[in-house]
This record gives C-alpha cells, sequence and structure tokens, in this order.
C-alpha cells in the first residue's frame, strides 16, 4: 500500500464513524484552478509521497458524510510525460489496496481538464483491511503536469449524491 493509500485509508476509517448528513459545498483545490463540489466540509492534508520515480507534494481533501467517505487528492508530476503514467498508478494503487481482482473503468471527461487517455471513472468492489466489502468509485484526470484522484469509498454508495460529485468537478474557470 502506497503512502497515498495509507492515508486516504486512514482518514476514511476515521471519518466514516461518525457521519453527518451531505451539506453540498464547493472546495477551491489549493494553487488549481479545480474545484470540486463535495457533500461535506473537507480537512486538508498534504505530505510527500512516491508517485512513480519520484516524491511528490500530494494534497489530499477528505471527510465523511452519508455513510461514505469523499476525497479528492492531487499532485504535480512537474514532467508532463509523467501524467498517464502518474494516473494510471494511481488506479492500480486504489485497486491494489482494495485487494479487489477487477475494476469496471469508463473514459472520463471533466470540463477543463487536460486530455489523457488515462481519465477514467472507476469502480471497484474490494475489502477493507477489517475484511468490511466497500465499493470505491475514482475519477482520475490531470490539468496540465497535476494529476488528480477524486474518490467515494463505502460500503454503499448513494447513487445520487455520487453522481453529483462526480458532477461537481471542475479543472477550470
Amino acid at each position: 500500500m502506497n503512502l497515498t493509500s495509507a492515508c486516504l485509508l486512514l482518514a476514511s476509517l476515521g471519518l466514516m464513524a461518525c457521519a453527518p448528513p451531505l451539506d453540498w459545498r464547493d472546495v477551491h483545490v489549493t494553487d488549481t484552478e479545480v474545484t470540486a463540489l463535495f457533500p461535506c466540509k473537507p480537512e486538508q492534508h498534504a505530505r510527500t509521497v512516491r508517485l512513480g520515480a519520484q516524491s511528490v507534494r500530494m494534497v489530499l481533501y477528505v471527510c465523511a458524510a452519508g455513510g461514505s467517505t469523499w476525497a479528492l487528492a492531487s499532485a504535480d508530476v512537474v514532467d508532463p510525460a509523467q501524467v498517464g503514467p502518474a494516473l494510471a498508478e494511481l488506479r492500480a494503487a486504489a485497486v491494489q489496496n482494495l485487494a479487489a481482482s477487477q475494476a469496471l473503468a469508463t473514459p472520463l471527461r471533466v470540463d477543463g481538464a487536460t486530455p489523457n487517455p488515462h481519465s477514467q471513472r472507476v469502480e471497484i468492489r474490494g475489502r477493507m483491511p477489517d475484511g468490511r466489502v466497500v465499493t470505491e468509485q475514482l475519477a482520475l484526470f490531470a490539468r496540465g503536469t497535476r494529476v488528480f484522484q477524486a474518490t467515494v469509498l463505502g460500503e454503499e454508495l448513494a447513487v445520487d449524491a455520487t453522481e453529483a460529485f462526480f458532477d461537481g468537478l471542475r479543472a477550470g474557470p
């Protein structure tokens, strides 16, 4: 499990215990033009993690509401040639962290995002380390050299809320 995934996993375990009702708000990702529509007030965390062959500063916004954990992580990989591999690595790490044997992926388009064949919406069904069966949905995309992973994780995901979260992603003015 990489450090980014471990942070998200720990945050999800801690935050899922007390899930308030949904209270939607726009959240601007620091130092980017990206905004996300969160159903709760996220906490911001940052640390240096390994992504591919390099160490990058990853910023994570995370909160829990409606029985699910909601998160948006971002990191600048600096080199445009590393954007696709970084998005692929984020996807592979999510699958591995839930011990999932497969993931269902569809192409993703986020307004203002840089086109990339690795931009995907992914659904993963797997298990948490404590054995609970969960579903995780991801949106992987980039703007310039910055990669993003939006995540909803829970035992049962509310379809309307999940769609509102992913539809609320904007990568430009």
